[in-house]
């Protein structure tokens, strides 16, 4: 079995910045695709952005410009840098994995999530 545990969430105030992480545990032989959504109650899962494991990435629209993801292959580390947060930023925050197990199938995981509040 995958665990994916995110934290870095909190309360900041519009303007400011928060950085997530997301650490991937157990059995793991590879990570391909790594990706942080959030989702507000009544709607649906919303990607936020994205990144392969060479380090492409791909960003929702409402973040390009002031969100950045990164992650540490070596680690099974995702992060998500979020500057200039906006109130419509309030979510909760999930990662998400594709993992490579041992027995060489593909699976996808998702964290339990954090919750970002942005005040005005």
């Amino acid at each position: 079995q995958v665990q994916l545990v995110e934290s870095g969430g909190g309360l900041v105030q519009a303007g400011g910045s928060l950085r997530l992480s997301c650490a991937a545990s157990g059995s793991i032989f590879s990570i391909s695709h790594m990706g942080w959504y959030r989702q507000v109650p009544g709607k649906e899962r919303e990607l936020v952005a994205d990144i392969d494991k060479r380090g492409r990435t791909e960003y929702g629209d409402s973040v390009k410009g002031r969100f950045t993801v990164s992650r540490d292959n070596a680690k099974n580390m995702m992060y998500l840098q979020m500057n200039l947060l906006k109130p419509g930023d309030t979510a909760v925050y999930f990662c998400n994995a594709h993992v490579k197990g041992y027995s060489g199938d593909f699976s996808s995981y998702w964290g339990q999530g954090t919750q970002v509040t942005v005040s005005s």
